[in-house]
Formats: structure tokens, sequence, C-alpha cells
């Protein structure tokens, strides 16, 4: 059977570039109505990504530099990534971190052959103020299923203490909803906060993230991105 490749369907700018915050604000709100919260998944699920982006601390150009893998869900090996720079027009404000990287990110999934049937961000989903973190506003904006992987807290606590025990988890709770789930990927490692992006339930964003593990605290399309935003980074300022 062929693998169909997406299109990517228009949307409009201010999506990914808001002209003030008040506006970038309000988008986040419509945009969190649109996140689908259910499984919508293809029916095979073959290529597996990974997003992140890298950056100078205090670069005053805010140059971001993304990357997006594509995996084989089989055996989890890499098949092609695809890197993107930019300059982000909006300044690093907490709960608005999307509006810096998703430009660069949809420009790096364009370029990514094969395109994945679903995409594991660095980052959180609906774990958000505005119930839109970078990996739901990236689903929604792409049209593809989401996961978001953290590793840290932006809002919510923990409802009680972590088992040791690997695949352990226990619900992150804020304004008495469970937004994400706290999950021990490794022995005495910190967890990850897996949330809903877009297009996954819950229940089957741990499932997919548990099966994406090898030998290492993060899960493989997120720790191959983060890998290669950050050699990509070096290499251009190397230049």
């Amino acid at each position: 059977m062929s693998h169909i490749m997406p299109i990517l369907k228009p949307f409009p700018k201010e999506w990914l570039y808001p002209t003030s915050l008040d506006q970038a604000m309000r988008i986040q709100q419509e945009l969190a109505q649109r996140v689908i919260r259910h499984d919508a998944l293809p029916a095979t699920v073959a290529y597996i990504g990974g997003a992140d982006v890298s950056t100078t601390r205090f670069d005053p150009e805010n140059q971001i530099y993304a990357a997006m893998v594509s995996l084989d869900v089989t055996g989890l090996a890499m098949l092609n990534s695809a890197t993107v720079t930019g300059k982000s027009t909006l300044a690093y404000i907490p709960g608005f971190l999307a509006f810096r990287e998703v430009p660069a990110l949809v420009e790096a999934y364009k370029k990514l052959i094969p395109k994945p049937d679903l995409i594991l961000v660095d980052g959180h989903g609906i774990s958000h103020p505005r119930q839109l973190g970078i990996a739901s506003h990236l689903g929604v904006v792409l049209d593809c299923p989401t996961i978001g992987v953290a590793k840290s807290i932006l809002v919510g606590k923990p409802a009680g203490p972590l088992p040791e025990e690997p695949g352990s988890t226990v619900p992150l709770i804020w304004k008495k909803q469970e937004i994400a789930m706290c999950l021990r990927t490794r022995p005495r490692a910190n967890p990850v906060y897996i949330s809903i992006g877009h297009k996954v339930s819950l229940p089957t964003a741990i499932e997919w993230v548990l099966r994406c593990l090898k030998q290492y605290r993060l899960p493989e399309p997120t720790r191959i991105a983060h890998n290669t935003a950050g050699l990509y980074r070096k290499s251009c300022l190397a230049e």
C-alpha cells in the first residue's frame, strides 16, 4: 500500500505571526477550541516524527534553529531530517513560546520526506495556561496528530508521588482538571510530562511514548530531534 503524502492546508498568517500580544492570546484561545482530544490517527502509522528547536540563550538576534525528523515506526531508525533557521518576531514570553518556534517547525515539516503520521513534540500540548502549548499549536496548524512530551511542568501539580518503576504514571492536575500525565521512563530519572497535542487521546499518547522509548529518558523521536536541532545550531554558528 502506498503512503499518501499529506498536503498542508492553508491557514491564516496570524496563526503564526500575530501583530500583538493581545492578538496572540486571542489566537491561542481560538486554536484551543480546534484541538481534537480523541484519537483521530491514520489507520496505519508508518512514520513517526520528532520536533524540537534549539536557541542560544540571550541571543539578541532571536535566531531559532528548528529540526523535524521522521523515523520508521518499527525499528525507530531515523529515515530523514529537515532543519530550518529563522528569526523570531516575538520576544520570549512564558506561555507564548509557540509563536517563536512553530513558524520554523512548519518550514521544516514542509521540507521533510517522508511526512510523519504522528509527531512527538518537545514541549507541552494542552497542559498550558490557555490549553494551547507548542504541540497543540503545531498539530492544529499542520492538521496532524501530535503529542506533547515536556521535560518540566508549565502549569499544574502532580496528583501524588510518582513511583520509581519505569512506566509509572500520576496525573498532572490544574484547576481540578487532568491536563497531562507525569510518566517515569527510566529508573532514578526525572519524569516527562505527556499531554494531548492534537488528534490523540491521553491514554494513546502515553502508549506511543512508551513504545518509542529505548535506553534513554526521552522517547526516540524527540531525543533525536533535540540532538539534530542542537548540532544544526552549532554548525550554523561555526560558519
